[in-house]
């Protein structure tokens, strides 16, 4: 967290916090949502400010609750998630990085939604892939790619993926229920609800 944000927090400690105005695409872009995109359920524009981002993410954490959240100064700027509260990309250099530009931990877990989304987690970041990085994606798994979808609609028989040399399950999740499972909220709110437990 930036020193100045710590600063303005100890000196502010009461600001109420901030719902719906801000939010993360299912491709790591940072959105502000108006009173209009809010109004509509329109996404919102999508920010391009490198400071801006740069900022965002720099503050970017949770909450109790498993609510992420910007810490913008003194006041707490609660997210939309479309996916999950990490998008991850490939890169060639890198290996995997999050939409926060941090290189992703080593994958512990992974799953597939009923609608083809690479879910992958590693500790408490969850991450969804990147839809545009799939078909490199297509390599890690141990079937082939009309395998992999008839898993996808009928995933009766065990699924593995090799990353980074490691061997990994792959478990089937529905993308409603991604959040209670792995712990976070899509949509946070100001009315106090129990924290979503990982595994549960």
């Amino acid at each position: 967290m930036d020193d100045i944000v710590k600063q303005a927090m100890a000196k502010w400690p009461n600001v109420p916090h901030c719902y719906g105005w801000l939010a993360l695409d299912a491709r790591g872009n940072w959105r502000m949502r108006d009173e209009r995109a809010q109004q509509m359920n329109e996404p919102g524009d999508k920010l391009t400010n490198a400071a801006l981002v740069g900022f965002i993410n720099r503050n970017y954490q949770r909450d109790e609750r498993g609510c992420w959240f910007f810490q913008n100064g003194p006041q707490r700027v609660f997210l939309n998630l479309e996916s999950t509260p990490f998008v991850v990309r490939t890169d060639p250099a890198q290996g995997l990085v999050l939409h926060t530009g941090a290189s992703m931990p080593p994958v512990e877990a992974a799953y597939l939604t009923e609608a083809g989304e690479l879910i992958l987690q590693a500790g408490d970041i969850v991450a969804q892939l990147d839809d545009r990085d799939f078909a490199q994606a297509l390599a890690w798994f141990d079937v082939d790619g009309e395998a992999l979808l008839k898993w996808i609609e009928r995933p009766e028989a065990e699924l593995t993926m090799r990353l980074a040399g490691n061997q990994i399950n792959v478990e089937h999740i529905g993308r409603d229920d991604a959040p209670v499972r792995l712990g976070f909220v899509r949509v946070p709110t100001g009315v106090t609800v129990d924290a979503p437990t990982a595994g549960a």
